[in-house]
């Protein structure tokens, strides 16, 4: 069976690799990035009707800090991030369906007008007319500088690269063709059309989770080891 590489950063890796073992998937992880919490100020909960979380990093870097916050409703970007907002001590957590604009149409829907977004510090600004968003870098995921021997291996095995952000696909992508390696070898599944896009041009398939969470994309996986030839 062709391997599954999951290059997401942890704990998340390994919540992926337990549900591509389920599925009897070969994956293997191999982490390009690293999270680590970073200092940070905490205003005022006063000042907000609801926290937004767009990665479980967040509450899981952030901690013990959170604890001003707990009162208010929690909007999680998926279920694994929505579950992490749960641990951390959020009551009333709102999980959205993936994606950061769709969970700013949820909170506006639901009348709220000024969120605490707790974010890395290299993040997508989500934005909506109505809704006034204060960003705090709670944590900061960092990129190797070179794709590790591993993953290279595992790549002349004709392996399927897992990509579950933009910043995961552009990195993997730059750091693919430093290595020398071709593109038109490769196949990559994206958990939205935003990693499609940001991974680029020129591999030999990118195919496209039909929704924005990892179960769907390691399904995916499973059917592109079926019926892509090697």
């Amino acid at each position: 069976m062709r391997p599954v590489l999951i290059i997401r950063a942890q704990p998340g890796a390994a919540e992926t690799a337990a549900r591509a073992a389920a599925l009897g998937l070969d994956s293997q992880v191999i982490p390009l990035f690293a999270a680590q919490a970073v200092p940070w100020d905490p205003p005022e909960a006063s000042g907000f009707d609801a926290i937004m979380l767009t990665s479980a990093h967040a509450p899981r870097l952030a901690s013990p800090r959170l604890s001003t916050y707990q009162p208010l409703p929690c909007y999680a970007v998926g279920d694994s991030t929505a579950a992490a907002a749960h641990q951390a001590g959020f009551a009333t957590v709102r999980s959205g369906s993936g994606d950061g604009e769709t969970l700013l149409e949820q909170m506006a829907y639901d009348g709220i007008a000024h969120a605490l977004h707790l974010c890395g510090r290299n993040r997508r600004v989500y934005e909506r007319p109505g809704i006034g968003v204060t960003r705090i870098p709670v944590y900061a995921v960092d990129g190797v500088d070179s794709l590790p021997s591993a993953a290279q291996a595992a790549m002349r095995d004709d392996a399927i690269v897992l990509l579950h952000s933009p910043r995961s696909a552009e990195h993997f992508a730059a750091l693919y063709d430093a290595a020398g390696l071709n593109r038109g070898s490769l196949c990559l599944a994206a958990i939205s059309q935003a990693m499609a896009q940001a991974a680029g041009p020129g591999w030999r398939r990118v195919a496209i989770a039909d929704k924005p969470r990892d179960e769907p994309l390691l399904e995916l996986a499973a059917k592109l080891c079926k019926t892509v030839p090697a």
